[in-house]
């Protein structure tokens, strides 16, 4: 899918390569082999471009692991294929994450709809305490109760993009399928921090769109 002529991935890989990163992988899945052929090794963009194919598309929190042998001992940044945000925003995620010995990252994006998505929780110094993956009416009853949400209060979703330590596969590694038959990255991340790791949270301050159907797509045209 394009944006002003361009891949959606383009545009992403486009505004990492400003902030430094040059070496990808991608994974990939649905015909496939049209991803694969249009970035090619990535040297048309001055990038370097790995590819792994999931044969069975069975949830977020199984695809980074085609990564792993690629991602080696050092950090990573992931991001759904459909995400776009300024090239800013990757350069401020890199500066929160070197701020401190993190274990991860995960960006936020702010509203007081609490229906909209997967609802994170943060604490004082603003680092990840819990997740909650689209969360059903019973249980957003059950968070008002327990005072996680206030009427009034901003509710911070999970904007699909991240940065992790490889010790995050330890945790995708024993996960098990959710009620929705996934295996899930939020599942994962609860286990990270129930292990007593430290992820950092961040609010995407400038535009954050999940491209998802034409009528996004139509309205990232016009402006």
């Amino acid at each position: 899918m394009q944006v002003h002529g361009k891949p959606i991935l383009e545009h992403i890989i486009e505004g990492l390569r400003q902030n430094g990163i040059s070496e990808f992988f991608i994974v990939t899945g649905f015909r496939a082999e049209i991803v694969e052929d249009y970035f090619g090794t990535g040297e048309r963009l001055g990038v370097s471009i790995s590819y792994g194919r999931q044969v069975v598309q069975d949830g977020t929190g199984k695809a980074p692991e085609l990564a792993k042998a690629f991602v080696g001992t050092g950090p990573f940044l992931l991001t759904y294929g459909d995400i776009l945000v300024k090239p800013e925003t990757y350069g401020q995620m890199l500066a929160r994450f070197n701020a401190a010995p993190f274990s991860g990252l995960v960006t936020v994006t702010g509203s007081q709809d609490v229906t909209k998505g997967g609802l994170n929780f943060f604490d004082q110094e603003f680092c990840l305490t819990r997740v909650v993956e689209k969360p059903t009416k019973e249980k957003i009853e059950e968070l008002r109760k327990e005072g996680l949400l206030r009427a009034g209060q901003m509710a911070w979703y999970n904007a699909g993009i991240y940065i992790f330590r490889p010790v995050l596969f330890e945790f995708t590694g024993r996960l098990e399928k959710s009620i929705r038959g996934e295996y899930e990255l939020t599942d994962a991340l609860n286990a990270v921090v129930a292990a007593g790791h430290c992820i950092a949270g961040m609010e995407i301050a400038g535009p954050w769109v999940d491209v998802r159907d034409p009528e996004v797509l139509a309205r990232l045209e016009r402006e």
